[in-house]
């Protein structure tokens, strides 16, 4: 591992998916979930389900990662509630996989 790689902390990867009233008029909000990444400086992208929950992927260096995890699970968008957060597949990668954060539909 390179020293720089060593300095900026390993590149992490993880798909979530929050669960509680997330979407809509006192959701999650995408925008939010977009603006909290952009502030961390995270990659990735979130989405509605149809099953009314938000899932997706943040990539990023490991701490930014990880405050982001906790700001999924805790913190939310001003008038969401989060009954509970689910993390799957989180691994090191070698590379981002996407340049921004954004919305899928």
């Amino acid at each position: 591992m390179s020293a720089l790689a060593k300095a900026s902390g390993a590149l992490k990867s993880v798909d979530y998916e929050v669960f509680g009233r997330v979407q809509g008029n006192g959701g999650l909000g995408n925008q939010y979930t977009e603006e909290e990444a952009r502030k961390l400086g995270v990659v990735g992208w979130v989405k509605n389900t149809s099953q009314g929950t938000v899932t997706g992927q943040v990539q990023g260096p490991e701490d930014k990662v990880n405050a982001m995890k906790s700001w999924l699970s805790k913190v939310g968008s001003p008038s969401s509630r989060i009954d509970r957060t689910n993390f799957s597949n989180e691994k090191e990668i070698a590379k981002l996989d996407f340049s921004g954060f954004s919305t899928r539909y």
